[in-house]
């Protein structure tokens, strides 16, 4: 129970921590150079790491969807519908990175 209770109080306190320094660019400072160079390595990477990810997933999610129905013809219904959901979901995450990195790019 404590350690719950200390973990909790971490990442509290972490996220508390770090949301002003988030919050605490100016919109109308420049940006010079390096951090030009940054936005767009981490754009790039971002993507990049978010489409294998994603990949990675669907392909574990679809396997193991198809192996249980070569397993159990019957019960191709009931795994079906939320394999498709599954691949929807983590297809979205893959989605919101593009949108970040697009974000990111927008900021040079």
């Amino acid at each position: 129970m404590l350690r719950k209770w200390l973990y909790t109080f971490y990442v509290f306190t972490l996220t508390i921590l770090t949301s002003g320094v988030s919050f605490a660019a100016d919109e109308a400072s420049s940006v010079d150079g390096s951090t030009k160079v940054a936005l767009a390595l981490a754009a790039g990477f971002g993507i990049a790491l978010a489409a294998f990810g994603g990949t990675l997933g669907q392909g574990r999610a679809a396997s193991s969807a198809l192996e249980g129905i070569a397993r159990n013809p019957g019960a191709s219904d009931k795994i079906f519908v939320p394999m498709i959901i599954a691949l929807a979901l983590i297809e979205s995450l893959v989605i919101y990175a593009l949108v970040i990195s697009f974000m990111l790019l927008g900021k040079l």
